[in-house]
C-alpha cells in the first residue's frame, strides 16, 4: 500500500495539526488563531489563514492569549520586538472568536 493512499487507492485526507506558540498543544488548525509576518516585516492576523509569510498558531483560548503576552512569545518566533498593542489585538480577536 502507498503513502497518502487508502486500502481502495482513493487518497485519504491529511489533517493539519499545528502546535500553540503559547501552551505548546497540537490542536487542528481550525481550533487555532493564525499571526503572520509577511515579506515587507507586516505583521497581522490572518482570520482566513491565506496570507504569504511566516506564520505562528495561538490557542482561542484566554489563558493562551495572557501566556503569550506574558512570555512575549511572538518576539521570540518572529526575531522583533513586538509593540504591545498587537498582543491586545490579539486578546480581543480571541474573545470574539
Amino acid at each position: 500500500m502507498s503513502r497518502g493512499k487508502s486500502f481502495k487507492g482513493t487518497a485519504t485526507k491529511r489533517i493539519e495539526m499545528r502546535r500553540c506558540v503559547a501552551c505548546r498543544q497540537v490542536r487542528h488548525k481550525s481550533e487555532l488563531l493564525r499571526v503572520v509576518k509577511t515579506a515587507a516585516g507586516e505583521i497581522s492576523i490572518d482570520n482566513a489563514k491565506k496570507i504569504f509569510g511566516r506564520g505562528a498558531y495561538v490557542c482561542k483560548s484566554a489563558t493562551c492569549a495572557a501566556n503569550l503576552k506574558k512570555r512575549h512569545g511572538l518576539d521570540k518566533i518572529f526575531k522583533t520586538k513586538l509593540p504591545s498593542e498587537l498582543y491586545e489585538k490579539i486578546c480581543a480577536a480571541i474573545d470574539n472568536a
